[in-house]
């Protein structure tokens, strides 16, 4: 059996939960949502363009999924501040580990993971399209190795929309987002991160200069609910925009396929 204390707080969390939810369904989540099933390939389709059908299928539903997860979680973090604004100390702590570190820690990472998946899915369908354009001549030569945009590069640079999909990508989880957060990402992963809403985090960085070992102490103060919503939305944005350069970029591919000819 739970203890009054452990069940005064789980109706409360409850309560808070419910409030949460009232609010969340009677606001717009704002941004937009990203299509599925938006390309077109021959009918019916030759045996060497498989691998190309399927990993674009199969990683345009994913990016579309992931960015739209995003949305969702701008909307949410949105609405959780305006709920823990009416709380006292006590309760925004309940709130802060029961919900908000999960999903504050989750959103935040997410802009690295969409940046990278984009990296991933266009550097394979470039790959797979360059057949259109090698015929004969390609060589099933793509590197097994985590892919950044530099290693994408030279599998792109045929196609006339992979400059400006490549730009719009580098724009995600730029420099100013690693900074306002914190370097959260990061931190979190190989480190100590920021808390969300309440608690300081103490730092200590160890540098070396000249064969000199120096020690800088000081704190980190909690990331806000509100501003971490805001950086997200800068970074939704910059992804719907890749979303965009890369449904030009598999355009102009599927128009190379449907018009190959092996022969």
């Amino acid at each position: 059996m739970t203890d009054d204390f452990t069940q005064n707080l789980s109706e409360k969390l409850v309560s808070i939960y419910q409030r949460f939810r009232h609010r969340l369904d009677a606001t717009a989540p704002g941004g937009k949502w990203m299509p599925y099933r938006w390309w077109t390939l021959p009918d019916p389709l030759d045996g060497i363009w498989m691998p190309y059908s399927s990993m674009l299928g199969e990683y345009a539903t994913e990016l579309a999924n992931i960015i739209n997860d995003l949305t969702n979680h701008v909307h949410r973090l949105r609405t959780w501040d305006e709920i823990i604004s009416e709380l006292d100390n006590d309760d925004k702590l309940a709130v802060s580990h029961e919900f908000l570190d999960t999903l504050g820690t989750v959103a935040l990472g997410q802009p690295y993971a969409i940046k990278s998946r984009l990296a991933f899915a266009s550097g394979h369908l470039c790959h797979q399209a360059n057949r259109a354009r090698q015929s004969k001549a390609w060589v099933d030569d793509f590197p097994e190795k985590n892919l950044y945009l530099n290693d994408i590069q030279p599998y792109g640079a045929g196609w006339r929309k992979f400059s400006a999909f490549k730009v719009r990508v580098e724009a995600i989880a730029g420099s100013a987002f690693k900074a306002e957060s914190d370097d959260f990402r990061n931190a979190y992963n190989h480190g100590f991160s920021s808390r969300f809403l309440l608690g300081i985090t103490s730092t200590v960085r160890r540098t070396v200069k000249d064969g000199k070992v120096r020690y800088e102490f000081g704190v980190n103060e909690p990331l806000e609910i509100s501003k971490i919503a805001g950086l997200l939305e800068i970074e939704r944005d910059l992804c719907y925009r890749a979303f965009d350069a890369f449904i030009k970029l598999v355009a102009e591919q599927t128009n190379a396929i449907a018009s190959f000819d092996e022969e």
